[in-house]
């Protein structure tokens, strides 16, 4: 923390790197901090119960008075999720977004109850200035519309971020603003901020149009069959070429997933969409036939609350599955939800239906992240004298400053950092900071931060183990045991088929307890550490487990 208070301009990272998820970054110069991006990531299955993971507010907490703005680059989960829990914990005197992402958060804030009045739209011919530092913005392609890279001038030398980015020359939306990418490059750029998502893959991404082609062929190829289409619900472009190649088909739309309305919502009344009349209620697309009709819903990833999924196991209370129908996953698989996709795969196959997914012969989805040719074609638009991989695991980074070496960028001006991390530039010469601790934060229902490791840890064993709980009725005062203990399990054994187990730990109980009651200095925290610290291992010797037990005393004077 020392290490801040010094002269130059300071990166911060609290998220976004070792992890595809929870961006959120900041640049200080003096006593201006701005914010790059709030997102979320969401939990792995290990982290039970837990609804969102945020990066970690501290940093932010301490320097509450220097922030100056919230600089928002799109509007994905991943880079705004996590605005209405920051408003809720730190002052943000100002949030500035793109109109699309702008409407999103609004819509977040109202389904949360939290008032906001300064939310403002930028666009790429914004000017800003906070303390020194002048900030622009640059259009990009990504899946999503109105996504913007930023660039912050500063005293010490120009930091770029590229935000979530692809080059696309037949897009679906507009270009990307090429001309202003190579005349910040040509201005001189000291650090890049870049894209890692896909540094891994070979070549160029598939443009979107060729995604266009791929489904329109589908809709002649199933001229007579019901669709139904699962993709991402913040891909935009996608979805507003599922409207036009509708409208084109002459079939109606019937929109499944509250994500996926709230997103389709908000793009019919931005202009991003486009043939708000060919939208059906779930009634009127059951009376249609099938060839009149596409089902467009989320689920693509087999979350199990999901549209598609309550589809394929019979449980959605207005679709059920035809035997004709055809069921087109118009998205990729996200690293670890591979298994899910492939259960609710096969329980499609068995309704009968037919399913077809994005592979090498045919182009049903591409990323809004680009491949490892555009990101050194970024690379050489932008010229930075120092590279810093974001947005990735550590694979990804890796991969990203070797292409920024390829590229001729000296290894030692490529920065692999992890949360925490702080970079120090000074009269154009970058530097490691001092680290400064951090851990993510767990958001469980309308609970932030309240659940931390030690919870997790409960909820794993509660999971795999079970628990026990130990009931006594004692007389404190005749220091009498009055009944034998009474053990009840959840997740640990049957009771009416494991009695002599149970008979077992109730006597081993009794034992523990009666030796307590004749010790004058006893008293209640005592018991319940004793019980638990002599039942554990009695109770592994016995089965080769250890629940969690809860030791349960009460005082009964009679």
């Amino acid at each position: 923390m020392e290490n801040l208070k010094t002269n130059g301009t300071k990166v911060i990272v609290l998220g976004g790197l070792g992890e595809v998820g929870k961006n959120m970054y900041c640049v200080m110069h003096n006593d201006a901090i701005i914010v790059i991006d709030a997102g979320v990531s969401f939990p792995e299955s290990e982290v039970m119960g837990v609804d969102y993971v945020l990066p970690d507010f501290t940093f932010l907490k301490e320097n509450e008075d220097k922030i100056k703005a919230l600089l928002i680059t799109h509007g994905h989960e991943d880079h705004i999720g996590g605005i209405p829990f920051l408003l809720q914990s730190v002052n943000i005197p100002a949030v500035y977004a793109p109109n699309h992402a702008k409407e999103l958060i609004a819509v977040k804030l109202q389904d949360r109850n939290i008032r906001y009045d300064n939310l403002f739209v930028y666009t790429d011919q914004t000017r800003l200035k906070f303390g020194g530092m002048e900030i622009e913005f640059f259009r990009i392609t990504h899946s999503v519309p109105d996504s913007h890279g930023i660039s912050i001038h500063t005293p010490d030398g120009r930091i770029v971020t590229t935000g979530d980015y692809k080059f696309d020359l037949t897009p679906i939306g507009p270009m990307a603003d090429l001309y202003k990418m190579a005349k910040l490059g040509e201005e001189g750029v000291d650090l890049l901020i870049g894209d890692s998502t896909n540094a891994l893959n070979e070549g160029f991404s598939s443009s979107e149009s060729v995604v266009d082609e791929t489904l329109n062929e589908m809709f002649d190829k199933c001229k007579n069959n019901r669709l139904i289409i699962a993709t991402f619900a913040s891909n935009i472009y996608r979805v507003k070429h599922i409207f036009e190649t509708c409208y084109k088909h002459n079939r109606k739309i019937c929109v499944f997933g509250r994500s996926m309305e709230n997103n389709i919502n908000i793009s019919l009344n931005g202009g991003y969409i486009d043939h708000k009349e060919i939208l059906v209620t779930p009634e009127e697309a059951n009376n249609l036939k099938p060839n009149e009709v596409v089902i467009l819903c989320t689920g693509s990833q087999g979350e199990p609350l999901a549209a598609l999924s309550r589809i394929a196991n019979g449980t959605h209370k207005q679709i059920k599955l035809r035997p004709d129908d055809v069921v087109i996953f118009s998205s990729s698989a996200i690293p670890g939800n591979a298994l899910s996709i492939s259960k609710t795969i096969n329980k499609l196959y068995l309704k009968g239906v037919k399913v077809y997914t994005n592979n090498v012969l045919q182009d049903l989805h591409t990323s809004g992240h680009a491949n490892e040719e555009e990101i050194k074609l970024m690379i050489r638009l932008i010229k930075p004298k120092y590279l810093m991989p974001f947005h990735g695991d550590y694979r990804m980074l890796k991969k990203q400053a070797n292409i920024g070496i390829n590229c001729g960028i000296p290894k030692e001006n490529t920065f692999i950092l992890k949360n925490g991390d702080t970079l120090i530039l000074k009269d154009h010469v970058l530097t490691r900071g001092e680290s400064q601790p951090g851990a993510d934060i767990y958001v469980d229902g309308n609970r932030i931060g309240e659940i931390g490791g030690a919870v997790i840890k409960d909820r794993k064993i509660m999971a795999n183990e079970g628990i026990l709980v130990v009931i006594i009725n004692v007389d404190m005062k005749k220091r009498e045991l009055l009944i034998t203990p009474n053990i009840t399990t959840r997740g640990f054994v049957l009771v009416n088929e494991n009695e002599d187990l149970i008979h077992k730990i109730e006597e081993k109980a009794e034992e523990i307890i009666q030796a307590d009651l004749a010790n004058p200095k006893a008293n209640f925290a005592l018991m319940k550490s004793n019980l638990t610290d002599t039942l554990y291992p009695f109770i592994y010797s016995l089965t080769g487990r250890k629940p969690i037990i809860l030791p349960i005393i009460l005082d009964i004077k009679r």
